[in-house]
């Protein structure tokens, strides 16, 4: 399939995904490559006539939904912004819950994959942060729709590339390298839960310190529903809780409720004023 046609095809097709076309643009080829296979599987001629097999087989959506998920994901990524947390946003967010008496703090890593944020959290916390608040815990939820990966990120092991970019002396204390795979070590892997959840219809899933939502809403999904998850994010955060988006990312017009955390723009604090 060229590429303009698989461009017009993904223009008609995630608006009714509530995905947003400008998000896909430079990852459109992987996008198309996992489309051209789809086609083939069912026999079909052209990319024309897999629309009108969509048209015709309402279920297929779903299997299209699946196609156009694209997954960046390993440890310690935006190594700038990772920094900024570790080093402000997550010691005020722990002298908080100490002061309100909570045994742990708590985040959500949303569009989890195979769990590298989530666990990159854990790793911050015990390697940075956990001498200086010894009676405060971390806990921390990842969820993904899908679940192939979470059954991946409940395993914990991980190529030698995902795990690359983490300072030498965490690697050999929280990993054990198994057959030229590096599995996390039971201190890390039993304070991350794992869930399965789509963004778009999220379930309530608590009160949270810190939620990273990185590219993933704010980069694929319409502005209608980013707005949507980002009201919902805002009701499960504390008051001054902290949102991590991504690097490239900017939350959408007409937002309330966040401002940013210092000068970084990656960074949000939640304000409790909505807008």
């Amino acid at each position: 399939m060229d590429d303009q046609r698989c461009v017009r095809f993904l223009q008609w097709a995630l608006p009714l995904l509530r995905k947003r076309w400008p998000g896909f643009r430079k990852v459109r080829k992987q996008v198309c490559k996992r489309l051209q296979r789809r086609i083939d599987e069912l026999g079909l001629v052209d990319v024309q006539a897999y629309r009108r097999h969509l048209q015709d087989h309402a279920d297929e959506w779903s299997t299209l939904d699946h196609l156009c998920r694209v997954t960046v994901s390993r440890f310690y990524r935006d190594k700038v912004v990772l920094q900024h947390l570790s080093a402000d946003v997550l010691p005020e967010l722990a002298r908080g819950a100490v002061a309100r008496g909570d045994n742990a703090l708590r985040g959500w890593s949303a569009g989890c994959a195979m769990g590298e944020e989530a666990y990159t959290l854990v790793l911050i916390w015990n390697n940075v942060l956990q001498a200086d608040f010894s009676e405060l815990g971390i806990e921390v939820v990842g969820s993904d729709i899908d679940d192939q990966l979470l059954r991946r990120a409940r395993r914990a092991c991980y190529s030698y590339s995902s795990v690359k970019a983490l300072p030498e002396d965490w690697l050999r204390s929280d990993f054990l390298l198994q057959q030229q795979e590096y599995c996390l070590s039971p201190r890390v892997h039993s304070k991350v839960t794992f869930i399965r959840g789509d963004m778009r219809n999220l379930q309530n899933l608590g009160c949270f310190d810190l939620v990273l939502c990185r590219n993933i809403a704010f980069t694929y999904f319409e502005e209608s529903l980013q707005l949507a998850i980002l009201n919902y994010i805002g009701e499960g955060l504390v008051e001054g809780g902290a949102l991590i988006i991504g690097g490239h990312e900017a939350l959408p017009d007409g937002y309330g409720g966040f401002e940013p955390w210092s000068t970084h723009k990656a960074i949000f604090r939640k304000t409790g004023l909505s807008g």
